[in-house]
């Protein structure tokens, strides 16, 4: 900073030119010239300062005004819609077609061309993995830098760009990059697609590629004589409410997920009953599986590992790659991927969140992007070795993952854009993102910038296409099914290493997860949802695509409903709506535990209660006006007498023995049917706000639907014990034979486990929970 640049001090004395001076005759008289004193002039004379200054009261009043009459979280919310609207987000303006396409005259490859190239990250000296990655034939590495790189850093046969060298390239984006991060492959993609790309294989530089080959499993090319012209597996998207898969399972690692997957869905262990077909030629993003150490989360690394010894966890090469639908979505990251040129425009990793999260949320954004373009991803069997060089995942580093991931699939799903170009488009999401905190404006600017770059390097923007999402859903007919069932390969629980195949268990998950796979389980949990909820859904959500948890307390992080055990009933025809195409709705309060494996043979389109369990179901006589029996046997008099003809003749002829009594049932386990469902819903109309007890009301609607002749008697054989105020679950309780088991209590992970325990002599595979 210069001298002459900065303030010079005030002096002691002030200099002559400051010196007060007696006032002249004239300044006398212009001074004392009388002022006109009329209201109306005061008043135009000095209208900004009268509005500045009621501003100032109305300002003050307001601040005491919230101060006093709202709480701090109110006062805070305030203060941040406020800095928000201060701070609202601007969206970009392009002129694309004042691009210009500006070639590389810098660097000594600026005469160099070439169409495959494989792009690293390098922070150390050259490793073997990374060595071996220069002798893939018809390849070229590029290394990008950082600024922890050693500054001698050479490998014979790769490209290397230092930050020095980097700069030089006069990229937009390198305004937006950070120093130190492995996100700087932005600009060695762009290196690529100036100096030839049409295929880019996005590498790390632990990672072997097997066989040296890219082309043994990844489809190198989509078009011409060399394209495999074959139809590709693809997931089924018969399931509107599937909206991610793991695709790890595919490949024989149940018990695997990905980095990326959100942690809700990593208890759907179960493989794709079927699959689908679709033509190959628009892969045009290739997520290959690693050996060895694949893509996990640091949830993964640190609860699976309970020495110093690498993982070495091997997928089942054999397995056919599998695509995704629209509307189905699955991670991908940036250790083993190949991009086609239609796709290029998905390299941009972003910028503005952590870096374990700026690849996964890359790829879902991709994914998204590339549906408008008629594009999907596929995922191929074991296309590389990954090393574990047993370093620590940093868990804070993936905290945006964990937090934001399930939302952001959602969000994306939802999401449409009316624009009519493709790059405005993708401007048109990333806004969108930054908008609702998935990244922020920092990542919009340099998409901005991106965009810009891709078409000064020479890339075309590709051509919208219409949306499939958009249109309805095609019927799945069986003879467009086709049938895979993976290997189990040997994993890793817990620290514990399985080995083994185990078909006849997966045989039968299989099975029961056929017959209940359209089957709504709604639990209702007495017990802390914060320390269960997780728990129910691992356990019974690998039999029951759709589980719904309600209790007394709303929690929405865990997708837990708001219902009032008494009433539950009047809930109910909410989630009979939300399902409409269930086969049955199958109600359990979190003391009563299924073995559903016992359940099969019991018939789906019938009602199952627990009318022949005597200690749940009973007949109560009521002994005063007061009694609470009385009353709710008033109720049941009030809502009979207002049935129409066909359930006032089912509940009479049912009842006809039992005049003066009251049917109680314990109602912890029933379920309604898909045919039933309407008069369910015609029932609770019935019942409206009158204040009858689920216990009462449940039995009422049964016997008002279908004679108890008709009822499905499969819950008559569970164990029931009536709770005593001294109770404990107890293991000589429990039956591995019986359709269910009440009562048993979970209020922590460790109930949870010692519950797995038992209920894993009916199904072995559960132990893969804990």
């Amino acid at each position: 900073m210069l001298v002459q640049d900065r303030a010079a001090p005030s002096p002691l004395k002030p200099p002559k030119s400051q010196i007060r001076e007696l006032p002249t005759h004239q300044q006398i008289r212009r001074f004392s010239e009388p002022k006109n004193l009329d209201f109306s002039s005061w008043v135009s004379e000095n209208v900004s300062r009268i509005v500045i200054f009621f501003l100032f009261i109305v300002t003050i009043a307001a601040f005491f005004f919230l101060y006093n009459t709202t709480d701090t979280a109110s006062l805070l919310c305030f203060q941040s819609q406020s800095t928000q609207s201060l701070q609202s987000l601007s969206r970009p303006q392009i002129k694309w077609s004042s691009i210009q396409v500006v070639p590389d005259k810098t660097s000594p490859y600026a005469n160099f061309l070439t169409g495959k190239w494989i792009v690293v990250s390098v922070t150390k000296y050259p490793t073997e993995e990374l060595k071996s990655l220069v002798k893939i034939r018809g390849w070229q590495v590029l290394a990008i830098g950082n600024s922890v790189t050693p500054k001698d850093w050479s490998l014979k046969g790769a490209i290397f760009l230092s930050l020095d060298a980097q700069a030089e390239l006069g990229f937009r984006v390198l305004n937006h990059l950070p120093y130190d991060s492995f996100v700087r492959k932005s600009v060695g993609y762009l290196f690529a697609i100036q100096h030839g790309a049409k295929k880019i294989y996005d590498a790390d530089d632990r990672g072997e590629v097997i066989d040296g080959d890219l082309g043994k499993h990844f489809d190198v090319e989509l078009v011409g004589q060399d394209a495999k012209q074959e139809p590709i597996l693809q997931y089924s998207h018969e399931n509107p409410n599937r909206t991610v898969v793991n695709p790890y399972i595919h490949f024989g690692q149940r018990s695997v997920w990905p980095r990326g997957l959100p942690l809700e869905n990593v208890g759907e262990i179960n493989h794709e009953e079927y699959y689908t077909e679709v033509f190959g030629g628009k892969q045009f993003i290739q997520q290959g599986v690693s050996n060895g150490l694949p893509d996990v989360d640091s949830v993964f690394y640190f609860t699976r590992k309970t020495t110093l010894e690498a993982f070495d966890i091997r997928f089942d090469e054999h397995s056919p790659k599998v695509a995704l639908p629209q509307g189905v979505m699955v991670p991908v990251n940036s250790f083993n991927t190949l991009y086609h040129s239609s796709a290029f425009w998905g390299l941009m990793l972003p910028v503005s969140v952590s870096s374990m999260a700026s690849d996964v949320l890359r790829g879902y954004w991709g994914q998204r992007l590339l549906w408008e373009l008629g594009g999907y991803v596929a995922v191929y069997p074991p296309t590389a070795h990954r090393f574990d060089r047993i370093e620590a995942y940093p868990f804070a580093e993936e905290k945006d993952l964990h937090v934001n991931v399930g939302r952001l699939i959602k969000f994306l799903l939802a999401w449409r854009s009316e624009k009519h170009s493709f790059f405005e488009t993708i401007l048109d999401l990333s806004f969108a993102m930054a908008e609702e905190g998935f990244w922020t404006e920092q990542d919009v600017k340099f998409t901005a910038a991106w965009l810009q770059d891709l078409i000064a390097v020479g890339y075309q923007q590709p051509r919208l296409m219409s949306l499939e999402l958009d249109r309805p859903r095609a019927s799945i007919g069986h003879g467009d099914r086709k049938e895979f069932v993976p290997r189990k390969l040997p994993s890793v629980h817990l620290g514990v290493e399985e080995t083994g195949t185990v078909s006849t268990e997966i045989g039968n998950l299989i099975r029961w997860r056929k017959n209940f796979g359209n089957v709504v389980l709604v639990m209702f949990c007495n017990g802390p949802v914060e320390r269960t909820a997780l728990e129910w859904r691992l356990l019974y959500g690998r039999v029951f695509k759709t589980v719904v948890i309600l209790s007394s307390q709303k929690n929405s992080d865990l997708y837990v409903q708001e219902a009032k055990i008494d009433h539950i009933y009047k809930h109910l025809p909410k989630i009979f709506d939300r399902y409409s195409s269930a086969e049955g709705f199958l109600f359990v309060e979190d003391d009563t535990i299924l073995n559903y494996w016992n359940l099969l043979q019991a018939d789906k389109t019938k009602i199952w209660t627990t009318d022949k369990v005597s200690k749940s179901w009973t007949s109560v006589k009521p002994t005063g006006k007061s009694d609470w029996f009385n009353v709710q046997a008033e109720l049941v008099k009030r809502t009979v007498s207002t049935m129409p003809a066909h359930f006032q003749v089912n509940y009479k002829e049912a009842a006809k023995n039992s005049h003066d009594t009251l049917t109680v049932c314990s109602s912890e386990v029933f379920y309604v049917p898909k045919r039933f469902v309407t008069d369910f819903v015609d029932l609770v109309d019935l019942v409206g706000d009158m204040d009858l007890h689920y216990k009462v009301a449940v039995p009422m609607f049964f016997l008002s639907m279908d004679s108890p002749q008709n009822f499905d008697p499969v819950l008559g054989s569970m164990v029931y014990k009536r709770k005593s105020s001294s109770f404990n679950s107890s293991s000589s309780l429990y039956s591995a034979q019986a359709p269910a088991v009440h009562p048993w209590s979970i209020s922590s992970e460790q109930d949870f486990i010692k519950l797995v325990g038992q209920m894993a002599e009916g199904d072995p595979l559960l132990m893969e929970l804990v």
